[in-house]
């Protein structure tokens, strides 16, 4: 039985030349896709530094909406109270001092009330408003994942 030693050392079948094109069809498909990745990781990365950014400024406005409400709650409130230590300078009897703290007290509440109620819908509305911005992202990436 004699063998054929060319068959065995033959490379016939293997051409590197497909070998190199396949290498090259596969290198340039991961490059296609890492392009694609980072141009996706960089789009993201911007929107979520626009997202942020915009979440501050709106929390900086509306801290100073905020403060400005304060200000002016403390102001009326002095002022409230000025107006009362002046009618309290003019009574004449416990009576009519009685009747004025009473009508101050009175008044004093409601105005409390009203003003708490101010503080808390600047509050609700700041808290919205900081967290519109996450919020619209959040909902942009889940309607993207939804889609794809």
């Amino acid at each position: 039985m004699a063998y054929k030693t060319d068959d065995i050392f033959s490379f016939s079948a293997f051409d590197p030349s497909k070998l190199t094109e396949g290498f090259r069809e596969f290198a340039e498909k991961g490059a296609t896709q890492s392009r694609e990745a980072y141009a996706k990781m960089k789009t993201a990365a911007e929107e979520a530094t626009k997202t942020v950014e915009t979440t501050l400024q709106s929390a900086q406005a509306g801290s100073v909406e905020l403060g400005l409400k304060a200000i002016d709650v403390m102001r009326t409130n002095a002022d409230m109270s000025l107006s009362h230590m002046e009618a309290l300078l003019g009574v004449k009897s416990v009576s009519e001092l009685i009747e004025l703290q009473t009508a101050y007290i009175r008044k004093q509440a409601e105005v409390t009330v009203e003003q708490a109620k101010s503080l808390q819908d600047a509050t609700r509305k700041l808290a919205e408003d900081v967290a519109k911005p996450g919020k619209d992202a959040a909902e942009k990436v889940m309607a993207t994942f939804k889609a794809a």
